[in-house]
């Protein structure tokens, strides 16, 4: 409904991290053509080598759909995928990152800004930010999208190999969707100015809730899905099922 329910610091500019995968995503949703086949270039791969060591290992010259390089960058959080997806799609990041800005003052994120495609911190540490208010109108406007959710939802996923490819598996880096039940999603962040993120959402008895902690803490990478577990029970228990 867009009821808020509970805030802390909602309108506080930080940096975002790989929760800025999200838009990247919508972006690309939006685009349409989730069958468009893509090749890996080596700019890809060296580009997560350099910068991401949780990159999603795609090889060069391997030809997989814009599908399968979404399930790539959102669930290992595969920077070198953001990479492809973003020179693909700009054509070019520079004017790829520009569409992020547009679609973010569409969606009325009116204290947020992306420099890059990843939230890796280049060319410095908050020159990509947003809000926990602002996020909250991003994750919902990407949970509309069917594709989305169906990603975001998983715990792995695998593709085989083919004459065109070589076989991945992804693991979610999105450890609620194992540790709470109704848990449908989002997307998790980290980096030393960051600290460790996580937009999140959940759905019981016809409630669908989101949220999102940042900086959770610089050192503990599993607190962030206890306070989204506790935000979570404490919502559902006082928010009435739709309708």
């Amino acid at each position: 409904t867009g009821q808020v329910m509970w805030t802390r610091n909602m309108n506080v500019k930080r940096p975002i991290a790989s929760i800025t995968k999200v838009m990247t995503a919508l972006v690309v949703l939006e685009a349409g053509s989730p069958n468009r086949k893509i090749k890996v270039t080596r700019a890809a791969e060296q580009y997560g080598l350099a910068y991401d060591p949780g990159e999603a290992g795609l090889h060069p010259g391997d030809v997989l759909t814009t599908r399968q390089i979404l399930e790539g960058m959102l669930l290992p959080s595969g920077s070198d995928a953001a990479y492809l997806l973003a020179t693909t799609y700009g054509p070019g990041w520079p004017a790829f990152v520009r569409k992020m800005n547009r679609q973010a003052s569409k969606l009325g994120m009116t204290r947020t800004h992306f420099a890059n495609f990843d939230g890796l911190p280049w060319p410095s540490e908050h020159s990509t930010y947003s809000t926990a208010h602002d996020l909250v109108l991003l994750a919902r406007a990407a949970m509309k999208q069917p594709a989305f959710r169906q990603i975001v939802k998983q715990h792995s996923h695998w593709i085989g190999a083919t004459s065109q490819h070589r076989h991945y598996y992804w693991t979610n880096t999105n450890l609620l969707l194992r540790r709470y039940r109704g848990a449908i999603g989002i997307k998790t962040g980290y980096t030393a100015g960051a600290g460790y993120c996580l937009l999140f959402a959940a759905s019981r008895n016809g409630t669908e809730l989101v949220g999102v902690v940042l900086d959770s803490t610089k050192s503990n990478a599993q607190t962030r899905f206890t306070a989204a577990s506790n935000l979570l029970t404490w919502g559902f228990g006082i928010a009435r099922p739709a309708g």
